[in-house]
């Protein structure tokens, strides 16, 4: 019987887009500032985690973030197109009100979780949810007994966590998926479990840190 593999998920850190209320999907869009500062946090709050493998989405949000990580760890970052945002089609790069006004019998699809839904060009919840707990369920095969971590999107980790806890595609999220936090799974021959969920504490802690030019973070 194969050991378990420990996977830390990690969502990318924040991007100007995260806080326009825009939809990314897999458009390509790189951190900002705070995102890198956030990855920075992140890399250091993991150097003693024991880390044996970094796993990355290819988008550069995701890429950057897993960099960061990795630098510390001393680990290469592996790719896999498995871990990336789900497709949302002609959605991708409008906020969220210019789809309710856009596309309003849509959203409304879109917003009631429906699993056969999917944008137009996009991702259907219930595909997006197969591909991409299909992918990491992959990778934590291939690593029993080591310490994994996954660095992917918010949609990828709520899938995520749904198939540790068993919750229905349909039902409405009640947990957080901040930038930069870090989420804990184990991996057995029965699935996914939750260990610990978006613990941000390392970027919390750093408002009071000093910075070189002898001022606070705000």
């Amino acid at each position: 019987m194969n050991a378990a593999t420990r996977i830390v998920a990690i969502r990318h850190g924040e991007t100007d887009w995260n806080v326009g209320t825009r939809i990314q999907g897999q458009l390509d869009i790189p951190l900002n500032a705070t995102g890198r500062w956030q990855a920075d946090r992140l890399a250091r709050a993991l150097a003693d985690e024991g880390l044996t493998h970094v796993y990355s989405s290819d988008l550069q949000r995701a890429r950057q973030t897993a960099d960061a990580l990795a630098r510390v760890v001393g680990l290469p970052v592996l790719e896999d197109r498995g871990l990336r945002e789900r497709a949302f089609g002609s959605f991708e790069g409008q906020t969220w009100a210019e789809i309710e006004q856009r596309w309003p019998v849509e959203s409304e699809r879109w917003r009631r979780r429906d699993p056969e839904f999917g944008p137009p060009g996009g991702e259907t919840l219930t595909t997006f949810y197969e591909r991409c707990v299909a992918a990491a369920t992959r990778l934590a095969q291939a690593h029993p007994g080591d310490v994994v971590a996954l660095v992917a999107h918010g949609g990828v980790l709520d899938c995520l966590y749904r198939a540790a806890t068993r919750v229905d595609l349909r039902a409405p999220r009640s947990w957080q998926l901040g930038n930069a936090s870090i989420n804990r799974l184990l991996h057995t021959g029965a699935g996914f479990t939750l260990v610990g969920w978006a613990d941000t504490g390392h970027l919390d802690a750093a408002v009071h840190d000093e910075f070189s030019d002898g001022g606070t973070r705000p």
